[in-house]
């Protein structure tokens, strides 16, 4: 431990012929910084937390008072981030740290390594505090509860993978109604268990429609409200509250009551509990199945008992088939009398008939008749030959036509087709006609004309 000058010793250094030379304002300090940390090492300081201040760095400022003094404090980053729940100012602490000096400022502080609350009493006071104030953002307000599916294809449970807990759920779901159940594991107490609760509902709610649990199940054992209080924290709260999955909190025994409790759709007193509430007893949902099949059945049986009953009051109100078909019985037999009289009559009308007109089909008249047609035939016959077009070529004619077969019947006509046909009678001649300029010989005046060449 470092010596330090009494006042009389400093007051001799002004004394005429003290040689001894002075401590720097830097030595002092220093010397002071090392006689407080090792008179005093670590301790342990309760007291009430007072201007609470989380710096952009991580690192968090506070003053631990009393009613007759106060002393400063220090939370450097990464003891702050592993703190069991959020300091906040009017909470009564017990501080475990290190003493030490702060030269820059001439002052003394505590450089806290853990925090904890002194004391139940204080646990039950923050505790409130913070229902009061998550209760006036409406977080708990029961408008906000949502009805729980009845029967969950994909259950997720956020607790701890190694506990009892999770064993416990499962059995009882398998005992109930087997359903699909994904496990998100999170540390359930200590450090930063808190901040794994709050990830693991956010992550089971950012998960894909096809594959998103139906319902959520957040659970752990019971315990000490100290171990419970991870499930008190502001971030757990406002993750169950803002789930869009159905939420069953089922946070230890039946006494235990947290902040999470108040936030979930429905709050299971045990996490077996939670698995009852979860789904229904699949036996139950079979013999209820059973017992609807056979009241359907029944229904049936006295639907159909009825409709027979009001089809035999209906029948009795309605005549007898005897009466009913009696007029056509008797329409029938006078037809049937009537009928052989009137085939009868057709008969003999029909005869009649035949008789008078087989006077006219007389062979020697129909054989005269015939004559006359097959000599007419014939003359009209000769004349349809003659005027045939084809007939003057057995006369040595022939007969003009175009290419596409149109008979040409002037010389213009010739002159204007590029081809000709000449249709003989045993058969057909192609010819171009010829377009000559007509020459000037001896034994024709120049008023002669040329004829055109074939």
């Amino acid at each position: 431990m470092a010596s330090f000058p009494s006042p009389a010793g400093l007051l001799a250094d002004t004394d005429p012929g003290n040689n001894a030379p002075p401590f720097t304002v830097s030595e002092l300090s220093s010397a002071l910084k090392r006689t407080v940390e090792d008179a005093f090492g670590y301790v342990r300081v309760r007291g009430e937390i007072s201007g609470f201040k989380r710096h952009a760095s991580g690192h968090c400022y506070l003053t631990l008072k009393d009613d007759r003094a106060c002393m400063d404090a220090v939370i450097w980053k990464g003891c702050a981030g592993m703190l069991r729940f959020a300091p906040e100012d009017g909470i009564e602490v017990v501080a475990t740290g290190k003493l030490t000096t702060f030269a820059g400022r001439s002052k003394y502080q505590l450089v806290i390594d853990a925090l904890e609350l002194a004391g139940q009493g204080a646990l039950m006071a923050l505790l409130d505090k913070r229902r009061l104030a998550l209760a006036a953002e409406g977080l708990f307000d029961a408008a906000n509860k949502r009805r729980l599916p009845f029967l969950p294809r994909r259950i997720g449970v956020v607790t701890s993978p190694t506990g009892a807990v999770i064993r416990d759920i499962l059995h009882r779901l398998a005992d109930r109604c087997p359903a699909h159940v994904l496990v998100w594991p999170v540390a359930v107490q200590g450090e930063g268990a808190a901040a794994m609760v709050a990830a693991a509902i956010a992550g089971f709610n950012a998960l894909p429609t096809t594959s998103r649990p139906d319902l959520l199940i957040v659970a752990r054992g019971g315990g000490s409200i100290e171990d419970l209080w991870a499930f008190n924290e502001e971030i757990v709260v406002r993750a169950i509250a803002g789930s869009a999955i159905p939420t069953i909190s089922a946070v230890g025994h039946e006494t235990d009551t947290t902040l999470a409790d108040h936030a979930a759709d429905v709050r299971a007193p045990t996490p077996t509990a939670a698995a009852e509430i979860a789904v229904p007893v699949r036996a139950e949902l079979l013999a209820q199945i059973g017992e609807l099949g056979l009241r359907s059945i029944r229904c049936v049986h006295r639907a159909l008992e009825r409709a027979g009953e009001q089809l035999q009051q209906s029948a009795r109100r309605l005549p007898e088939p005897a009466a009913l078909l009696a007029p056509q019985r008797q329409r029938l037999d006078e037809l049937s009398d009537r009928l052989p009289r009137a085939l009868r009559s057709q008969v003999a009308h029909a005869r009649s008939e035949y008789n008078r007109s087989s006077g006219g089909l007389r062979p020697a008249l129909l054989t005269s008749s015939l004559h006359r047609s097959r000599e007419r035939l014939e003359s009209l016959w000769r004349l349809a030959g003659l005027a045939h077009p084809e007939r003057p070529l057995a006369h040595g004619f022939a007969r003009v036509a175009a290419a596409d077969g149109r008979t040409l019947t002037s010389a213009e006509a010739a002159r204007r087709e590029a081809r000709l046909r000449l249709i003989f009678k045993d058969g057909v001649v192609d010819a171009v006609p010829a377009r000559l300029e007509r020459p000037k010989r001896s034994g024709y005046s120049a008023g002669d004309d040329q004829p055109g060449l074939l």
